[in-house]
């Protein structure tokens, strides 16, 4: 703002200014604490002048840049390392980047590879294509140890970065500012504990030229997707997908086990996280809503560390919303405390259904209370089907419901993409720890929920991580998802599962819909995070939730391209998870014209698991209701459950 003229000149215009300034940006704030943040949009009008007081305001000290707030190099990406190939370094490097190409999807953003050559003769490769997050300029991989001995390449973020690096012994500063470029530091000071000591969401392979050693690790639940296999030479191959292995001609391709680390000097796998709450005796602790409160919305803020445009997936239903809140007020609140000038801009949101699905409704309609910029897409049943072969191809998956789900998921990352957002926050974890799907409605006791919890928790990195990070990826773009921060499962899984139980009748008060204890906790009366409607909505799974006729018409389709001869013959064809269903049918038929088995029969199709499924239950669960014995009403859809207000 300019001084009025009679002031121009005057002793005291330059404090004028300065008060203005200052009532201008706690003006853009104001309301942070508001129960709705629609009288926060009112007072920034559109082309509100804060972009034109913007250098102003920070030139006099008043506002941060977030780039001066949050220096930090978080690094998405695709990797692929290849150990102890036959192949010549020439010929290995060649190898690697044409391989390497499959994953470029992952990280548009640059490239990089390093070639080493051990005592044996033998070669080992690391590659790397980034996404850049933060500090976008900076920050390229691989990653090396101070003397150059060891690279990393990694695909994740760090979140407790700054306290590893100042308790780091060897203090010589780091060549980056990259969040990750310490985990090759550590490794240099505790060797294999590396991968337990780390807080995010990450996969990894450090080379080490001087021993031919290679460590490779993967985060604790699998949030980032990572495979490995053996190549035709006896090499050991890692990828952040399967393409460049199948591609490769491995002899054999699994999925990398969350919690887990492997190093080539023993060979094997080891399991690093083991959290007591795996067992039911462990799992006592008292409900405590504000520790459950405080620790998400902690879980949210470690998460927003981003110098590129960011946004959040909102469908409308509890988690997303939530997440969508949450963001939105640590962001005003932030501004307040820190001054960051981007914590002023409008959240961008985003979802996507049919025409007339309820989580179009329901997402705008939590857009509007808590004040986001909103972006609502539809698309067609056919467009849908149309995206089916290439949705499978970047999720490497036939199962049903991840295919489902996943194609509204990547139609919408690409759409979000094409609008220059690089990360999207998600609500994915919430139901796998809190029992949100309709199923646990028959948990015939708190014990058979919390081990059910437990073994959906083990199989999130072949359904829901999986797609939120391959949908999304696919396009170049990032999905974070705090319900599955380590210290947030940690509070959840630990309380008393009596405390997760849906109880119907008077004497159950609010427990009688599902994840009652995530809703109370955000149940705050004078100043509400959702509007009470969406607070306490019923689940919808959100295959479900972008409108009923896509698993409709997906089914219908399915039936009139597989045709009866060609169910005869899956169990000759597809001998293991031999598909039930027309639609099972059609999914696989599409897998495998992507991944083909080879000679030596690489077991691609066995990084995907069976078995029959009711409203996405394991199938232990599925004793748990006499009526889901039936073949036919094992469909994953949360309508195939009685209590679902649309059930079938």
């Amino acid at each position: 703002p300019r001084a009025p003229h009679r002031l121009r000149g005057h002793p005291h215009a330059r404090r004028w200014l300065l008060l203005s300034a200052m009532f201008s940006a706690l003006t853009f704030a104001g309301l942070a604490f508001a129960p709705s943040a629609h009288a926060f949009r009112a007072s920034v009008p559109v082309g509100v002048s804060r972009v034109r007081t913007q250098p102003e305001a920070t030139a006099l000290g008043l506002l941060r840049t977030a780039s001066a707030a949050r220096r930090a190099n978080a690094s998405m990406c695709g990797f692929l390392a290849i150990a102890n190939s036959k192949l010549s370094p020439e010929a290995l490097r060649l190898q690697t980047l044409t391989l390497q190409r499959l994953v470029r999807h992952r990280g548009p953003d640059g490239s990089g590879i390093h070639v080493i050559v051990g005592d044996d003769g033998s070669c080992s490769s690391v590659a790397h294509e980034r996404l850049a997050i933060v500090d976008p300029l900076s920050g390229n991989q691989p990653l090396f140890s101070h003397d150059r001995s060891r690279s990393l390449s990694v695909n994740g973020e760090i979140y407790n970065h700054k306290e590893l690096r100042s308790k780091l012994k060897d203090q010589t500063p780091f060549r980056t500012e990259s969040d990750c470029e310490v985990i090759v530091h550590l490794y240099d000071e505790v060797g294999v504990d590396t991968a337990s000591k780390l807080d995010g969401d990450f996969a990894f392979v450090i080379l080490d030229e001087k021993t031919g050693e290679l460590y490779a690790a993967r985060d604790p639940i699998g949030i980032n997707s990572m495979y490995m296999g053996t190549g035709l030479d006896g090499s050991t191959w890692f990828s952040s997908e399967a393409k460049p292995l199948v591609a490769a001609g491995c002899i054999d391709v699994e999925v990398f086990p969350p919690g887990h680390y492997y190093t080539s000097s023993a060979k094997k796998l080891v399991k690093y996280y083991n959290p007591a709450w795996r067992s039911v005796e462990a799992a006592k602790e008292p409900l405590d809503l504000e520790l459950v409160r405080k620790t998400f919305i902690k879980s949210v803020e470690k998460r927003l560390m981003a110098d590129v445009p960011f946004g959040v997936l909102l469908s409308g239903g509890l988690d997303s919303s939530l997440v969508a809140s949450v963001i939105a007020r640590v962001r005003r609140e932030r501004f307040l405390q820190n001054g960051i000038v981007d914590d002023l801009k409008p959240l961008k949101s985003f979802s996507i259904g049919l025409e007339g699905a309820p989580d179009l409704e329901a997402a705008k309609k939590v857009a509007d209370f808590i004040g986001t910029e909103h972006y609502g897409f539809t698309f067609t049943v056919q467009e849908g089907i149309d995206a089916v072969s290439d949705v499978i191809y970047h999720l490497e998956t036939y199962d049903v419901t991840t295919i489902r789900a996943g194609t509204p998921m990547f139609l919408l990352a690409r759409k979000i993409k094409a609008m220059g957002i690089k990360m999207v926050m998600s609500g994915e974890g919430a139901d796998e720890t809190l029992a949100g799907y309709l199923y646990f409605h028959k948990a015939p006791n708190a014990t058979e929920l919390h081990d059910e919890l437990v073994r959906k928790i083990d199989a999130l990195h072949s359904y829901d991580c999986l797609r939120a990070n391959k949908a999304t990826m696919a396009h170049g773009l990032e999905a974070r998802v705090p319900f599955l921060d380590e210290d947030l499962l940690d509070v959840i899984m630990s309380i008393d599962p009596e405390f997760k139980m849906i109880k119907k009748g008077p004497k159950g008060g609010d427990q009688y819909l599902e994840k009652w204890l995530l809703r109370k906790a955000f149940d705050v009366e004078e100043a509400p995070y959702l509007p009470r409607e969406v607070l306490w909505r019923q689940k919808e799974q959100f295959s479900d939730g972008v409108g009923y006729n896509w698993i409709d018409g997906l089914k219908a389709h399915a039936n009139a391209v597989v045709t009866d001869a060609d169910m005869a013959t899956a169990s000759v064809r597809f001998p293991y998870n031999t598909p039930l269903t027309k639609e099972g049918c059609y999914f696989r038929t599409i897998f495998h014209s992507h991944f083909p088995n080879n000679n030596y029969g690489n077991g691609i199709e066995a990084t995907i698991p069976g078995g029959p499924s009711v409203a996405c239950s394991t199938a232990a669960a599925i004793a748990w209701d006499a009526a889901w014995s039936d073949p036919n009403r094992q469909d994953q859809s949360g309508r195939m459950v009685d209590v679902h207000e649309s059930t079938v």
